[in-house]
């Protein structure tokens, strides 16, 4: 078994159901107070916390953030990128993942299985800014095909995962 995999079967595994009420909660608000999340799930405040603090010493609780509605700051257009490479190369791979990493209209970047090498979720303004995008991408490295997606509307998107139960 790879190394990711051990550590997310042990992670898994050391989760009771308490954890997994703990991750819900915060997954719906993280800006509850320690004692709060500990009313909702049935611990005190301090055995709440230790959780929390395990929690977050053991990646499972990577960060807390706040979410922010991209429509009302500007970013109405959200785009789908496909890409298709021919050079597949640990070297490529590294210059591309390092070039796509560091442009801020990035959301999400993914290694795909299937007809496409890369899927990205990327979010601008306007078309003129996804062209700047657009051209910015196709001159960091080598690219057999880029396809771009434009959604018309969002249905769902959620950020909360289906935690499972133990």
């Amino acid at each position: 078994m790879s190394d990711p995999a051990l550590q997310l079967s042990e992670s898994s595994r050391r989760l009771d159901a308490i954890d997994r009420k703990i991750l819900m909660v915060l997954q719906e608000d993280a800006s509850l107070s320690v004692a709060e999340i500990g009313d909702r799930v049935g611990l005190s405040s301090t055995p709440c916390w230790k959780r929390i603090q395990r929690l977050e010493a053991d990646g499972v609780i990577l960060r807390r953030v706040a979410l922010v509605d991209q429509n009302k700051i500007g970013l109405g257009i959200s785009v789908f990128v496909s890409v298709e490479s021919s050079d597949h190369s640990e070297a490529w791979l590294k210059k591309f993942a390092d070039a796509v990493s560091a442009m801020p209209e990035v959301m999400e970047f993914y290694r795909m299985a299937g007809d496409v090498d890369y899927m990205l979720r990327v979010v601008v303004a306007d078309m003129p800014s996804y062209d700047v995008f657009y051209k910015r991408l196709i001159s960091a490295v080598p690219l057999k095909n880029v396809t771009s997606r434009f959604a018309m509307e969002k249905i769902k998107s959620v950020t909360v995962l289906p935690v499972p139960a133990a």
